[in-house]
């Protein structure tokens, strides 16, 4: 005979990892708004800009800014290989460092 399946405690295990995820994603969103320094927007002209970006339906500038997000990204990656190996006492932001309380509540 099969052992009964415990549906409460999949569920809340399911919840616990949903919960999970979207704490990491408003985390990674918080990052990528220090890492493009639009951090120094308000949260309205934040705000404000992201809607209007979604309302824009023109296929080649939303093109456009995948590719300046794709050179973003490897410019960064590049750039943060070249400056672990040197000191230089900048005061750069890593990835996974805390997050100012007005960014995480402004970008949820």
């Amino acid at each position: 005979m099969r052992k009964p399946r415990d549906f409460d405690s999949e569920l809340k295990a399911l919840e616990d990892k949903a919960r999970e995820l979207k704490a990491k994603k408003v985390q990674q969103f918080g990052e990528l708004v220090i890492a493009t320094v639009a951090d120094n927007l308000s949260v309205e002209e934040l705000a404000g800009a992201l809607i209007a970006l979604t309302e824009i339906t023109d296929a080649a500038k939303k093109e456009s800014w995948a590719k300046r997000g794709q050179a973003f990204f490897r410019g960064k990656s590049r750039r943060s290989a070249s400056t672990s190996d040197r000191d230089n006492g900048s005061t750069r932001t890593q990835p996974g460092g805390t997050q100012p309380a007005s960014g995480a509540t402004g970008a949820a």
